[in-house]
This record gives structure tokens, sequence and C-alpha cells, in this order.
């Protein structure tokens, strides 16, 4: 696992798409693994600069989001469709046909979960995964749990992602209890892997995975352990605990 410390969010934005850059410059037929949340926001608007003023093309990479809200209108601001759209792919010349998103509003939900994995299986396995990481420890929305499914499924958010989410919509009443996310397995089984972490409420969880070095599913970002090609990227606040 690589650590790299930098000093504020711009900075972390920054060497995060710089990684992202030169791993497409290397693989244009890259599949991309995509998070949402606004941790993300940073390294998306440095990947528009390079594609509008380094000419980064996204014309042939395939994209798979990780997560996406149950029942919620694709047109609705909080919705990750949207989220998307609006933060990443209108500002770039990625393809329509290569973008992948759950369906929270598929009419068999659970159908597609199952042909969703089986799609990453067939564009060959996801090249290089971005990730967040949850106060709670979670990645995607894979929440705090005794067992943890492997593969892309229904999921009911926990208390703590509920408030922590509830500061992107009007009122806490508003925020969908239900999510479909991948799978612990789906993520673990990407090539490469950037988590991204920033501010001080990720200093405990980030501490607590980086000091401990115990695996855990009660803290799912803990899996990332085992995996043989992690690179946390962090700034400072999200570092303390663990610098100290």
């Amino acid at each position: 696992m690589k650590i790299i410390i930098k000093k504020d969010y711009e900075e972390l934005s920054k060497v995060a798409a710089s990684i992202i850059g030169d791993e497409l410059k290397s693989n244009p037929n890259m599949v991309l693994g995509l998070a949402t949340g606004s941790t993300p926001i940073g390294t998306y608007n440095e990947l528009i600069r390079m594609h509008k003023e380094e000419a980064l093309d996204f014309s042939k990479v395939v994209t798979f989001n990780l997560d996406e809200y149950l029942n919620i209108p694709y047109s609705n601001p909080n919705s990750y469709h949207y989220f998307m759209e609006d933060n990443l792919f209108k500002h770039i010349n990625v393809k329509a046909e290569n973008i992948h998103i759950p369906d929270g509003n598929a009419e068999n939900v659970e159908k597609f979960c199952i042909e969703y994995d089986k799609k990453i299986e067939e564009t060959g396995g996801i090249d290089l995964q971005i990730l967040g990481i949850g106060e709670n420890g979670h990645i995607a929305f894979n929440e705090p749990a005794p067992t943890l499914p492997l593969e892309t499924n229904i999921t009911e958010l926990t208390e703590s992602t509920i408030n922590a989410n509830s500061r992107f919509f009007d009122s806490i009443d508003e925020v969908p209890k239900k999510a479909i996310t991948m799978g612990i397995g789906s993520i673990m089984k990407s090539k490469k892997i950037l988590l991204l972490a920033n501010g001080e409420k990720k200093a405990d969880i980030i501490a607590k995975i980086l000091k401990n070095k115990v695996v855990t599913t009660h803290i799912p970002a803990s899996l990332l352990l085992l995996h043989p090609d992690v690179t946390i990227i962090m700034d400072e606040d999200a570092a303390k605990g663990y610098l100290e």
C-alpha cells in the first residue's frame, strides 16, 4: 500500500488526476471505476482541465460507477447519474455507450445487479478504481456489518451515512434509505485502487485502518489492506491521526 500525503485538497486532487491521466495515456482503452460524493470533485475538475488544455483523451474509456440510490429519478440533482453528468461526463469526450452507472430504477433490480457484475467482467475488469471513504469506514455503500456481500447488491444505508448525506438534500427525510452498490469482491478485483480522503472528519477512520492493520467487515475499507495495488492519497487534515 502506497501512502501519499499532500498539503491540502487542491494538491490531493491534482496528484490523483495526474495518476489517472498517466494510466489513461498508457492505456487509452482503460476501464475506469468512478466514485461520487464531494471528495472526487476536485479530481474530476482537474481531469476536465487536462482534457481541455492538454487533450487528455477519454474517447475509448469505459466507466463503471460504484453505486446509486434506489428509486431516485435521474433528473434529481442528488442522483449519481446527475452528479456524474454534471461533474465530469458532459465536460469530456467519453462516449455515452461506454458509461455504466447502477440503475436504481430498474424493473428488476436484483437481475440488474447480476448483469452489472457480468458487464464488468466482459470488459476485462476494472483497471483503476477511484474510491472515497465514509466516516464509518464504508467504501461505495458497503456499510459496516458482520458480513459483506461480494457482488453488486441492494443495501440499506446506516444512520450515520444517511446523516452525512443529508447535507445534499433539503431535509434528512428526503435522503434515500437504500442503494445499489458494487460489492467488496467487485471492488477488490480492480487491478489498481486509488483511495482519496480529505478533511479532519476522515482522520479517525484513516488512523484506525493504517495504525491497527486489522481487517474487519466492521470497517469495510480495512479490506483494502489485502489488495496488492492500493494508493491512499490524503490531505494533511485527513492524515492527522495517522501521523500522530
